[in-house]
């Protein structure tokens, strides 16, 4: 089967949109499959069967193409409900942090409007308290700021302000830099940092220098009504007394207005195919240059804080065991996960990258079988290439 440059697709949906006198509709690329990876659907739909979720999208990227783009299930386990299109958005949850926020901050440091070694109290000056004063931007990234991991701030206040002013007055839970752990609050806190040091919204800042560069045209902080219906539903929440869908997911953000720098945006495999790329790319995309390499590789590498962590500047690194990378991916790996059933993982060493979508929190976020499922299809995607030859550098074309 002919496989599909990502470079192409992107092409091929802009071109698709263009000329028209009104704002271009959100596209993706078609569904094509690979052979090569019929051991993989049939392992996800083994899972789907198993109901670790209704429905997804896959995508697997390698060397430069788009390799396979597969959309499986429905929305949800109704029979009648829509099947799952490539084209589905999703609630990425916690991709949020490393797709906006972290790209936010990395391209902050390129142009050098962000010191990730300035104090936390620096920027937000009620940052004080026992050992606070230690707490830098680096530590935020890191997860090891000694903030707490996450707070009911949506029982407790009622707009952004007011919940800053909560992160900001918490009391650290260890000394910075001597604990990693995973906090929303801390992200939340970079995100209040981002802002100031852009002189910009996060959400005008990532769409104009992030999504709109790389065609993602599906990308979006708080989809308008008429995307809902394409969009996986999420959970029947229990605080809202309802079926979640086009809203975020996540209570925080949603009590935030639905844009937050830890979790809010909404997407399409073929949109994070696109931004993947561009990071094994570092930082390249169609003759633009988003981030320079040198940030990429210092972003996606462990950060040693502290020492015996796998957390790299936002992203995360494939750990020794139980990672959600499964246990073929390299060592020089990185990715994320999102609490809805969302994942990306990135091989730089053999220029792969995987991207699954699910709502397995749907009905309900007791279903952990998403556990199971992302180092399954990790090693599956890993092993279904085993034996595809290296392709050639593409020649240049002389002028």
């Amino acid at each position: 089967m002919r496989r599909t440059t990502v470079r192409g697709a992107v092409l091929l949906c802009a071109a698709l949109a263009a000329g028209c006198g009104r704002p271009a509709p959100v596209v993706g690329p078609p569904e094509h499959r690979d052979a090569r990876f019929a051991a993989v659907d049939r392992l996800l739909e083994d899972f789907r069967a198993r109901g670790a979720f209704p429905g997804g999208v896959l995508a697997v990227g390698h060397q430069g193409s788009l390799v396979h783009l597969h959309a499986f299930g429905r929305l949800t386990y109704e029979a009648t409900s829509p099947a799952v299109e490539p084209s589905t958005l999703y609630d990425l949850a916690s991709l949020t942090k490393v797709v906006a926020t972290t790209t936010m901050a990395m391209i902050l440091v390129d142009e050098g409007r962000l010191d990730l070694d300035r104090p936390v109290a620096s920027f937000l000056p009620a940052f004080q308290g026992a050992g606070k004063e230690a707490v830098t931007v680096r530590h935020l990234l890191t997860h090891s700021s000694g903030l707490p991991a996450v707070a009911p701030l949506y029982l407790e206040v009622h707009s952004r302000e007011a919940a800053i002013a909560r992160i900001v007055a918490m009391d650290l839970t260890d000394p910075p830099g001597t604990q990693a752990v995973y906090s929303d609050l801390g992200i939340l806190l970079l995100g209040e940092i981002l802002e100031q040091s852009a002189g910009q919204p996060l959400e005008t800042f990532v769409r104009d220098r992030v999504f709109l560069p790389l065609g993602m045209r599906s990308t979006r902080f708080r989809p308008p009504p008429e995307l809902w219906p394409r969009i996986a539903p999420t959970e029947v929440d229990p605080w809202r007394g309802r079926l979640v869908q086009g809203e975020v997911h996540d209570e925080n953000a949603f009590a935030l207005g639905g844009i937050a720098p830890h979790a809010g945006l909404f997407s399409t495999a073929g949109d994070l195919a696109r931004f993947a790329q561009m990071l094994l790319n570092g930082g390249d995309w169609h003759r633009r240059r988003l981030v320079s390499r040198q940030t990429v590789e210092q972003f996606t590498r462990k950060a040693g804080l502290p020492p015996e962590s796998d957390r790299a500047l936002g992203w995360d690194t494939k750990s020794a065991e139980g990672s959600s990378a499964g246990t073929l991916f390299s060592a020089r790996s990185f990715g994320h996960t999102g609490f809805t059933g969302t994942s990306l993982w990135i091989d730089p060493e053999r220029r792969l990258f995987v991207v699954l979508l699910t709502n397995r929190v749907h009905p309900t976020r007791s279903n952990l079988l998403i556990r199971e499922v992302r180092p399954a299809v990790a090693d599956a995607v890993v092993r279904a290439l085993a034996d595809a030859p290296e392709r050639p550098p593409r020649a240049r074309r002389r002028r």
